[in-house]
């Protein structure tokens, strides 16, 4: 049996500047929801980006698990947080689901290492779709 390779791009937590801005935040009361929020980001919530898929890992005590691969991902959309330091970002998947990434360390590159995955992958299904018309 072969084992597929599978090359890890990012694996953690949260920034941690969205924790500290936070808890910050949370000596006023308006902010203590916000600071509540940025804990348990960071107690629990884990992405793991590989060459293969996205798996995010987080909910009550980190007991829910989401794996996308590359080919399910349409759209990715992000907003930056933090002053650009970490940003928010948004999966829109090709069945209209959407996948969240909240408080995401170095959004930008991990922006484009999934846009690249994207566009390399959609070349690929297009090269196979028009080698059957070129008979």
């Amino acid at each position: 049996m072969t084992s597929i390779q599978e090359d890890i791009h990012y694996d953690g937590g949260p920034a941690r500047g969205d924790l500290i801005f936070n808890i910050l935040l949370g000596f006023t009361l308006i902010g203590l929801p916000f600071t509540i929020g940025a804990v348990v980001r960071a107690l629990w919530l884990r992405f793991r980006i590989t060459s293969r898929r996205i798996s995010v890992t987080g909910g009550w005590m980190g007991k829910d698990k989401t794996q996308v691969v590359y080919s399910q991902i349409s759209e990715v959309r992000t907003v930056p947080r933090g002053f650009g330091a970490w940003g928010d970002m948004v999966l829109v998947l090709k069945d209209g689901a959407r996948l969240e990434l909240r408080s995401m360390p170095r959004f930008r590159e991990v922006e484009a290492y999934i846009l690249e995955r994207i566009s390399s992958r959609a070349a690929k299904a297009q090269e196979k779709t028009t080698e059957g018309f070129a008979a």
